[in-house]
């Protein structure tokens, strides 16, 4: 599933951070990677486990010590990862989810897209592009500066994070 994870990921980031340096497609490459790494086996597997995002933040802060802008952008990468184990409901199975404290099985728990009815699908589809067609506008990238800057670097102008929700 593409636009359910894109969409309500951004979506959490802009209820929770509204970081305008943040890069916002890391989020996106983070909210997909984990169907994108288990479809490999066709059912949820180590992406779907809590350790997968803790241990990439752990590489994360490793690999950016004493690089501030670095570590900056590159934690989009692992808060995707964790966005998408949320939208995804992945705490729902405790021995995936709590691998391998829980012991080392992983079961067969598939991936929503891969064992998912289609309607269930589709409608978590369209509530993901509900949520990017909001954000579009949110993000004001109707503005041809702005979007060419958000597919660019991945930030949001700082006007916009800065403004008041009732606007």
């Amino acid at each position: 599933m593409l636009f359910w994870f894109a969409g309500t990921s951004l979506l959490g980031m802009w209820f929770t951070f509204r970081d305008p340096v943040m890069d916002h497609r890391l989020i996106i490459v983070g909210a997909l990677l984990p169907d994108l790494i288990d479809s490999v086996k066709g059912k949820q597997w180590i992406a779907h486990t809590l350790l997968f995002p803790v241990g990439i933040l752990f590489i994360v802060m490793l690999i950016t010590i004493g690089r501030r802008a670095s570590r900056r952008r590159l934690l989009a990468l692992p808060i995707g990862l964790f966005w998408h184990l949320i939208f995804d409901a992945s705490w729902t199975n405790p021995n995936i989810f709590w691998w391998p404290v829980a012991g080392v099985s992983f079961g067969d728990s598939g991936i929503l897209l891969v064992e998912g009815s289609l309607g269930k699908i589709i409608l978590l589809e369209l509530s993901g592009v509900l949520s990017l067609m909001w954000l579009f506008k949110r993000f004001g990238l109707s503005d041809a500066q702005r979007r060419k800057k958000f597919v660019r670097t991945g930030r949001i102008d700082r006007s916009i994070t800065e403004a008041r929700m009732d606007k």
